[in-house]
Formats: structure tokens, sequence, C-alpha cells
């Protein structure tokens, strides 16, 4: 007789979930095969041999499609969030109290807030602060202003040295600067490593006793930004490169606002002195680096390419995105990878940091435009140097600390409560500015307030400090067009000549 022995009803279970879970596991594998298939087809196999400074971002495209391709898109001018965008901005328009604030100075001319990266040769190229040179050695710009826009800077300081590049006028280099800044800036071209080409950060680190080679990937995916949105000047007094306008950073005594001004104090250095005030005034360039350090997410140990290059996915392929732009024209692809507020609670925690930076960075260039005026009448009424010397001192500290703010690209988000505190500085040294410059005006006779002129208006602002824009605005435009297409034309002859391999040329040899 037999016996037929059922099997308990959890054994087929069992059974049933254990093969679930092989099956789930081998798609996995069948999944990560395929992957990394996928990825070793597209990192493994370049189809041209790149040079260890090829400027030519097409060049690059060949090797690397997918970021390439998401770098074009910063030709994109279309976003626009509610302080600023991709677009260009005249600033001088939004804001005519800086015509005074810069008068004397170039940006008193010309002052628009920057597109994306592939625009840079066109930008520097159109502004009215490079002038119109007509020769190689005429111009109101040095060589070192070509330093940040472009991957041919690294080339031609690999053939010439740094100290030689940053010899000469701009134009010298107007045939040589040509592509718009690249992959070879930031990228070495056989192992896409972050790599820094401009010679002035090192310089910065080893001031302040640092070596930047030591640098971990994640701090690196910030330092290459660090290369050129920082603040600058041109140091024509270095005991190894005399009378060169060498790039240099503040950095000795620290990245900050104060540790910045003491240097220059230190220095003696002014970028030019006030047309109205007489004030030897320093020009913020763009501190962003040295600002988002001071914010809440550098803390955090967020990179700038976390928020401005968030990594996306294409088919089975995840890389970072080049479309550098800014955060809020994609929310859910950077704010929303480690917040879980809405899109539209996240924007508006965004403008809510920028409308109250925005209020008191107002008030500051009120009481300063006030400042130089004063100052003006003072000097009018006779005062004497002596009687000057505190004055405008405070107005440089507070022009400075003022323009550290204003010229900074999205300080008033990445780093509100530093920035805050900066234009306090400011407003500060304004008001002891004014209080000295009452006491001027009184001793001098002159006890009625200062009239503050009409300068609603960009135009009106550029005419109250004697500014001909119309005839610059036409010298200009016949500049671009007699000169460029010659810069153009020896720069396609150029580059015709060098040589480009490709991997299958390579095989047959």
């Amino acid at each position: 007789m037999t016996t037929n022995k059922k099997r308990a009803p959890w054994i087929n279970w069992a059974l049933f979930f254990a093969t679930m879970v092989v099956v789930f596991l081998l798609g996995l594998l069948a999944s990560s095969i395929t992957e990394r298939r996928a990825e070793n087809e597209y990192v493994f196999k370049p189809k041209v041999d790149l040079s260890e400074y090829e400027p030519r971002n097409v060049l690059w495209g060949e090797n690397f499609p997918r970021e390439y391709q998401s770098y074009l898109q910063t030709a994109d001018t279309s976003f626009r969030s509610k302080f600023n965008g991709s677009a260009m901005i005249d600033e001088l328009k939004e804001d005519p109290r800086l015509v005074i604030l810069w008068a004397g100075y170039a940006f008193s001319q010309d002052y628009s807030s920057s597109r994306g990266h592939y625009y840079a040769i066109t930008d520097i190229r159109h502004t009215l602060r490079t002038g119109t040179p007509k020769g190689p050695d005429e111009g109101p710009q040095p060589a070192t202003c070509w330093t940040c826009k472009s991957p041919d800077v690294p080339r031609l300081m690999e053939k010439m040295g740094a100290k030689d590049f940053y010899k000469g006028k701009w134009a010298a280099r107007g045939s040589e600067i040509v592509n718009y800044i690249g992959c070879a800036d930031c990228h070495d071209p056989k192992t896409m490593d972050l790599r820094i080409t401009r010679p002035a950060l090192v310089e910065a680190f080893q001031a302040m006793g640092k070596d930047i080679s030591k640098a971990s990937h994640q701090e690196m995916r910030s330092l290459v930004c660090a290369q050129c949105h920082v603040e600058y000047y041109f140091n024509k007094h270095r005991p190894d490169a005399p009378d060169v306008t060498y790039l240099t950073f503040p950095w000795k005594y620290g990245t900050g606002a104060d540790q910045a001004l003491r240097y220059y104090e230190e220095e003696k250095f002014a970028d030019f002195t006030h047309q109205i005030s007489k004030t030897p005034i320093l020009k913020a360039q763009h501190p962003d680096y040295e600002l988002f350090l001071t914010g809440i997410h550098a803390d955090r140990g967020v990179a700038c390419a976390d928020c401005h290059m968030p990594y996306i996915k294409e088919g089975g392929q995840k890389f970072t995105s080049h479309k550098i732009t800014s955060p809020l024209s994609n929310i859910s692809g950077t704010c929303q990878v480690c917040h879980r507020e809405s899109e539209e609670a996240l924007r508006e925690n965004v403008y809510e940091r920028q409308e109250k930076v925005k209020e008191i960075r107002d008030k500051a260039e009120t009481e300063l435009v006030k400042a130089h005026l004063e100052a003006k009448a003072a000097w009018d009424a006779g005062a004497t140097e002596k009687e000057m010397e505190p004055v405008l001192k405070h107005i440089r500290y507070a022009q400075w600390f003022w323009d550290y703010t204003a010229a900074s690209h999205g300080a008033s988000f990445h780093s509100p409560i530093e920035v805050s505190r900066i234009i306090g500085n400011s407003i500060d040294e304004s008001m002891e500015a004014r209080i000295l410059l009452a006491r001027v005006l009184a001793n001098h006779g002159k006890n009625q307030p200062v009239p503050y002129p009409d300068i609603t208006t960009k135009a009106l602002a550029q005419n109250f400090i004697g500014l001909d824009m119309a005839k610059l605005q036409s010298e200009k435009a016949g500049w671009i067009k007699t000169i460029l297409p010659d810069w153009d034309k020896k720069a396609r002859e150029r580059e015709k000549t060098w040589p480009v391999q490709k991997e299958d040329e390579k095989e047959e040899k």
C-alpha cells in the first residue's frame, strides 16, 4: 500500500518566493551587465586622440557626445528667474545708481549680467569695456583679461608660460583666443579627471599655506569653478614679474571680504580713482566661490556641480549635465534631490532671501551715492586732503563691502547671513563718511543738504558723469565690423594646420 505525503503549504510558498528572488536578482544582473557594456562602449572607445590642451570643444564632443550636447545648451538664454536668468540683462539700466558708483571706470559705460559660457568670447569682444583697439599694442585692457574666457588660454600658457601670457594688451591675443569656455578648461583629455588649468588658483592656495593637489574629488567639483568665479586683481608689482599685469587672488589672509580688504590695504592697491569723490576704489570682481564657502551648502559638503551641473540619465547612461545654469531652471533635478519640499516652496525660499538682501543692498547703494556726491561738494568748497583723508577711507571701505556682494553671482542665496553682514558694514562705513562730511562742509560754510541729481535712468546717470555714449557705441560697432572678421580669419587658418588623429588612423599606422 503506497502513502502519498503532501508538502506543507509553507514549503510551496517558500519555493515560490525563492524563485521570485532568484529571477529578480538575475534580472538585476542582466541589467547591470547591459548597462556596464553600454558604459564600456561609451567610455573606453574614443574617436579622436585629443592633445593635452585641445581647445576645440567640438572635437571633445566626438569622444563625449552626451556631455557635449548638454553643454551646447548653455547657448539657451530663455530662462528668467525673479532677479536674473540666462539672458543678458543690462544692469545699468536696471539700477542707474551703478553708473555713479563706478564713475571713472569702464563699468559705468557697460555692465550686463553674464550669459552662458557659450557666449564667453562674443561678450568680451562686444562689451564697451574692452574698447576699440586697432592694433595689438592698443586698447584699455591687458591680455590678462582673457584668462577665464577660453580653453585657448591654457594652451597658450603651456606654450608661453603664464607670465608671458599676462604681458601686453588684450588685442594682442585677439586671433589666438577664439574658442569659448569648454572642456579643456576643467578636464584631462585622456582620463577626464578634473584638473586646474589656471595658475592663479594654485598660487592662491600656496599663499594660504595649502596644497591644492590634495583636494578631494568632491572639492575639485567646486575648485574648477573657483579658477574663475572669484575675486582677483592684476598685480603689477611682483618681484619676479615687474610691470606684468599678473592675475592674483587676494587670499593671503583668507578668502573672506575682510581678509581681502586687509590684503589690498597692505598692498596699497586701487583699481581706479573715483571721478566724483576722488576716492581710491577697489572694484570687486565676482567672489562667488568665496561667499559660497560661507554658506550652509558648502558647510554640508555640497559642491558647485551638485546644483549647477546635476546628474541626469539618458537611456542606461548616467552622466553629469554640462548645461551650467541656475538650479531654479531644474528644481526637480537639483534642489529636490536633497529637499522634500515642493518646487514652489523651494523657489519661494530662494526669492525670499534674494528680496531681503536686495532691500538692504539698495539702502547701501543710496547711502554710498550720497557719500560720493557730498565728497565732491566738500572738495568744491575747498576741503583739504588732510580733512578728506578719513572720509575717503570710509568711502573706500563702504564701496568695497557693497561691491563684494553686488558683484557676486547668487550670493544672496548661497550665503544670505554673511552677505547681510557685509552689506551692514558698507552702510556703517557710508554713514561714518557722511557724518565726517557734514562737519567738513559746515567748516567751509556749507550747511545746506547737497542736492541729489536725477539719475532715475541709465542715460541720465551717464550724462551726469559726462559720458558720450553715442560716440562710444558707434566706435564699437565699427570696430566689430572691421577688426573681428580679421581675427576670426587668422584663427581659422591657424586651426586648419593643427593635427587631429582618429583612432582608426592610429590603427592603420
